[in-house]
């Protein structure tokens, strides 16, 4: 779709028509980018896509994503992404984890919910998980040591903490799930996780009518395995790789695999 000018995108938003900037993607991605614009038009969504080149760029020997989709996404406030691979031994970082770090998208909200006629080991799945986005393990800070002895230090701070819980706490009111569920390790990661649930624990006086539970990442697993409907009121919150590790599985448990399960940043 070509470009269209800021006189242009002003008339759509007037008439209830919006520019939305497209990443397709690779792999699969373009492919699914199609079907995505095919349904969008024949649903008569009011969309104007305007593509984005994200390939990766090395400036100074940090990822980057070009300059025209950061201005591109800046302007236009939301973005549709299929999607994205990181080459192998390159020297680049994840470009979604770029992506994360470039507009600060510090939330990545993995509903995964049963597909109506798509058989899967259960059939009423409706969970809720909200990742934090920015740091954990996946600070990427790690350094050798020693040849043979590698470091890898995980980065939990009270802003990042703070500001994932207190969305995932404004989700629950507004989709009126009245529980919130904190998924931690706590019992090894007694300073980076415990900071994550003290700072559940501040925040919940300001939500009374959620009622805030902790619990192991080791049970979560295995509750969510063995009865998902025991969230099926519930929001669950945790820190980034857990949410990796259980929106994967919460999506397999769902619909089979991530291609059916959409998420937002």
């Amino acid at each position: 779709t070509p470009k269209p000018s800021s006189a242009a995108s002003d008339v759509y938003k007037r008439q209830g028509r919006y520019t939305v900037s497209f990443i397709e993607g690779d792999g699969v991605g373009p492919e699914i980018s199609k079907s995505v614009k095919d349904i969008f038009a024949a649903a008569k969504v009011p969309v104007e896509w305007e593509s984005c080149d994200v390939s990766p760029l090395l400036v100074n020997g940090v990822t980057t994503i070009p300059e025209p989709a950061v201005k591109s996404i800046n302007k236009n406030l939301i973005a549709l992404k299929g999607p994205l691979a990181t080459p192998i031994g390159k020297g680049h970082r994840s470009m979604n984890l770029t992506l994360r770090k470039t507009f600060g998208l510090f939330a990545n909200l993995r509903p995964a919910k049963s597909v109506e006629g798509f058989k899967t080991t259960y059939s009423d799945v409706d969970l809720i998980l909200i990742r934090e986005n920015t740091e954990g393990e996946y600070a990427g800070i790690e350094h050798v040591i020693v040849p043979g002895v590698v470091q890898s230090i995980k980065l939990i701070t009270r802003e990042a903490s703070e500001r994932v819980i207190r969305y995932a706490y404004e989700y629950a009111r507004a989709v009126e799930r009245p529980r919130l569920v904190v998924v931690h390790k706590s019992t090894i990661q007694r300073l980076a996780d415990g900071l994550f649930v003290t700072v559940a624990k501040e925040l919940a006086s300001e939500f009374p009518d959620i009622k805030l539970e902790t619990e192991l990442i080791d049970n979560t697993v295995l509750n969510v395995v063995t009865d998902p409907s025991k969230y099926a009121d519930a929001i669950s919150v945790c820190p980034n790789l857990y949410g990796d590790i259980l929106s994967d599985l919460n999506s397999g448990l769902s619909a089979g695999s991530l291609g059916l399960t959409p998420s937002g940043n």
